[in-house]
Formats: C-alpha cells, structure tokens, sequence
C-alpha cells in the first residue's frame, strides 16, 4: 500500500500549480491532505474521480479559508472516522481517518504556534492527541499518523539548529515529539533513513528553498505493530505545488 501526505497550503492553489498530474504519476493508494483551506462544496470532484480518488473525504475549519485536512483513496473505506470529537481540536478541521481491515490512516495538522494564544493552542493540543491516539491504538493497533506535525525532532531535521526560541523547534515540542514516539510509534523516515538530511517544508522568505534552508515537519508514523511492513519512506522534494512537499509511504500488507 502506498500512502502520501501532503500539506497542500490551499488545495484549489495547489490545483491551478499542477497537483492532480503530480497526483496521477505518484498514484498513491491514498493521499492525506492538509491545510486544504476549501470547503468541499467549493471543490471540482470530478477533478479526484478522473484522477482514480472515486472515494474523498474533507474535513475543513469552521473558519473559512483557513486549515482543514482531507483523506482521497482509491479503494473504499470500512470506515470514516472525522474529527476526534473533541471540540477544541475539531473546529479547526485537522483530524480525519480512515480505515482498513488491515490498517486505519488519520491524515493530521497539528496547530503552528505563531504566536503566544496559537502556542498555548498548540500545546493543548499536543496533550489531547497525545492521550487520544494512545486510547485509539487499543482499537486500531495498526495505525498509520500522517501529516503536518509542525515540530522538527532533532538538529539532523532542520538547517540551523542554533534556532532558539523559534515554535517548531522549541524544546518543549521536541521533547513531546519523543515521548509520541516513545509512546509506539516509529518515524518511518528516520527509521529507514537514520542519517539522511532531508526536508519538508520551506518558507517563502529569503530564497529558502533554493537554498535548502528548510525544516522536516511531515511525518509518516507507524505504530509499532507495523514496524516489520515499513518498505519505504521518502520526502518527494521535486514537487513544488505548496510551501511543503509531500512524503510517501510505502507499506507491505
């Protein structure tokens, strides 16, 4: 099964830039989207059903314009589970899952911190969806967490590690980065790619990503369950429709 994740920073943005050619030639089984800033009513459908994405789901913020993530697959799920059913984390559209007999994908965008009420945000809800998806795990053991986790883990993932004071590379997120995975999860990428510098996300400021002054913020965890189906793991960089470029996972179930 080949699994994708993408922070799209706007799907009908990421669409005018080429997203469903680059869709069609990476022809993932299912594709996890984030920061979709759409409504579904404001989508094309028709544009995924062509691509082979005959089964979509969208979960967007309350906010118009603003966060809001989505899961496409080409096979039909046994089950769509959107939002957490906590309020707090689900008005601003950021969890959706789905699942398999074999395997339950939850596409997540965890909060930026960009200021101090967004940090504080950010915080609670590390500390929810730390708690939920340890409780969730009882019912799905394998469980494949991807997205935007706006938290880069170590200095190996990002190209300045002197930052300081910096969200995405605080300590405070950092640490809570290692007890997710402490918890039962493997990074997949770090698993296969122990000393390999890649990124994937970039700011639009200062040339960066010519440059290749970015951070490492998308992840494919895998519960530890699945560890011995982990095939491969890899940061698609060559695709530019976002900010962000997408990371593919490869299972074999």
């Amino acid at each position: 099964m080949k699994i994708a994740s993408y922070n799209v920073n706007g799907i009908r943005a990421a669409i005018n830039k080429g997203f469903i050619d680059w869709l069609k030639a990476t022809n993932p089984d299912v594709i996890c989207l984030q920061e979709i800033k759409a409504l579904e009513e404001q989508l094309d459908l028709d544009l995924f059903r062509e691509a082979g994405y005959h089964h979509n789901y969208w979960f967007s913020a309350q906010k118009k314009g603003y966060s809001g993530v989505a899961v496409l697959c080409k096979t039909e799920p046994d089950h769509i589970e959107v939002g957490t059913g906590i309020e707090s984390m689900d008005f601003e559209g950021r969890n959706l899952r789905v699942d398999y007999s074999d395997v339950s994908i939850m596409s997540m965008y965890l909060p930026s911190g960009t200021n101090d009420a967004r940090l504080a945000h950010k915080f609670e809800y590390m500390d929810l969806i730390y708690d939920y998806l340890n409780a969730l795990r009882n019912d799905k053991p394998n469980l494949v967490v991807c997205g935007d986790y706006n938290i880069c883990h170590e200095p190996i993932d990002i190209h300045n590690p002197k930052m300081k004071g910096v969200s995405g590379y605080l300590p405070e997120e950092r640490e809570w980065l290692g007890k997710f995975i402490d918890s039962g999860f493997i990074d997949s990428f770090r698993y296969l790619h122990p000393e390999k510098q890649e990124f994937s996300w970039w700011s639009y400021r200062a040339n960066a990503r010519a440059n290749n002054k970015g951070w490492r913020l998308d992840y494919a965890m895998v519960s530890e369950p699945l560890q011995e189906k982990i095939k491969r793991s890899v940061i698609l960089t060559e695709a530019v429709h976002s900010d962000h470029c997408p990371i593919l996972l490869e299972l074999d179930l």
